[in-house]
């Protein structure tokens, strides 16, 4: 969320960025929100007058009744009474116009990043750098439930009579596999310096519209009937909510979070046959890291947040690749976002297994999260957020990658201590 006082000051700014979003259809908002902006300070300036007025009227009725000019005292009772109807009345508009102020900076999109490139939607993300050689094996490389099937480790069937489309069992190796993968995660980046943290799974409404924008709660959210509550559908919902309404001390920071937690999505839409069996679900688990700091201090975290989703993914092995998202393809926050993809080399292609963010204060505005500095000056703390591993999509990527021509798996090094020594997984 952008600061009124910034939108007030730089419209033309605010428009030219919602064009290079590609999202026209918002400009007039944002002369709409000027106008009410001006609306509502002009009524506050005569609510603040009006009882000015009723302050200096009320000490002049007690001088009237003293002298016995009741006439006088009553007129001056009629105008109190009259300004304290006209003091409810702009109250009330007040309300209205700063509810309506709030709802429209919350769909105003936050301005990107001057490196950021101009694209209409993810077709038009731009490569950035390979790590790892990707390589496509002479063998056949089976899809990858066909895969998990070949270890009795995966039923869809089942899953689907229980709770419908896009859940899954997983089962005996490669269940045991999804958990190393995420127990591995965990450590490497407690290794970087994060502090680890299980937060809760279930976030208010007011933390659900701090993190994120409408389009994408709408798109995403399950909210538990009856109840102000939502499922996350990432943990960085709830980290950054874990500091709502603070003020942080300047010298405490930076916050450096890595955090475990089953995830809920809705996944509205079509979606292509490469995105069946675990690609694209309703429930996984994921390793998430969050980051709150110093705005100057957020480019230098944004790169390495992303550059630790690398260098996990290259310690299995599995070739990666980042990727700039285009202005059409950031969410309404964000600023700066990078994906990183791995290889697939049954499709030949890389696919999305992590995307990295920064959304500068936007969140911080939105929950309150300010940071005092030494010299007592307050400002609004920087969040970015990236994703560490989420299996069991990233199980793809694993299996595809270390799948050997006898139908084994090889487990890499760095697993094995997590996988009861295992160096590969047999076909049952």
């Amino acid at each position: 969320m952008l600061d009124m006082k910034f939108v007030r000051e730089n419209p033309e700014i605010v428009k030219e960025n919602i064009r290079k979003k590609f999202q026209d259809q918002k400009l007039p908002l944002v002369d709409e929100v000027l106008q009410l902006d001006q609306e509502n300070r002009t009524i506050k300036q005569e609510v603040e007058a009006l009882r000015a007025q009723r302050n200096k009227l009320s000490k002049q009725i007690g001088g009237h009744m003293a002298k016995g000019e009741i006439e006088q005292a009553e007129a001056i009772k009629a105008q109190i009474a009259a300004d304290a109807t006209r003091v409810d009345e702009l109250s009330a508009r007040e309300k209205e116009v700063e509810e309506r102020i709030k709802t429209i900076m919350m769909t105003i999109p936050n301005i990107i990043d001057p490196s950021v490139p101009i694209g209409k939607d993810d077709s038009e993300n731009v490569e950035v750098q390979k790590y790892g050689e990707p390589v496509v094996p002479d063998f056949e490389i089976p899809y990858h439930t066909e895969i998990m099937e070949a270890f009795n480790g995966i039923d869809l069937d089942s899953a689907r009579k229980v709770a419908g489309n896009g859940f899954y069992y997983l089962m005996g190796d490669i269940a045991r596999l999804h958990s190393a993968v995420l127990s591995y995660a965990r450590d490497f980046m407690i290794g970087r310096g994060f502090t680890y943290c299980v937060p809760p799974f279930m976030i208010r409404s007011n933390v659900v519209t701090g993190v994120m924008s409408f389009a994408e709660m709408d798109a995403m959210m399950y909210k538990i009937e009856g109840e102000d509550l939502y499922l996350i559908g990432t943990s960085e919902h709830s980290m950054i909510g874990k500091f709502i309404d603070t003020m942080n001390k300047e010298e405490n920071l930076p916050y450096t979070l890595t955090s475990y937690s089953p995830c809920f999505r809705k996944e509205k839409g079509a979606h292509g046959i490469e995105e069946r069996g675990v690609y694209r679900i309703h429930q996984f688990e994921k390793q998430e890291m969050i980051v709150v700091c110093k705005p100057e201090e957020s480019p230098m975290w944004f790169d390495k947040l992303w550059q630790n989703t690398v260098d996990l993914f290259r310690s299995m092995d599995i070739p990666v690749r980042t990727l700039e998202c285009c202005s059409g393809d950031l969410a309404d926050l964000k600023v700066k976002s990078v994906d990183v993809e791995a290889w697939s080399p049954r499709q030949k292609k890389y696919f999305e297994v992590g995307s990295c963010s920064n959304l500068s204060d936007a969140q911080a505005r939105r929950l309150n999260i300010r940071v005092v500095g030494p010299d007592g000056k307050k400002y609004f703390a920087h969040t970015l957020n990236n994703t560490v591993a989420a299996p069991p999509r990233m199980l793809i990527a694993f299996l595809e990658n270390n799948l050997q021509a006898d139908g084994s798996v090889r487990i890499p090094e760095v697993l094995r201590p997590y996988m009861g020594g295992q160096e590969k997984l047999e076909k049952k």
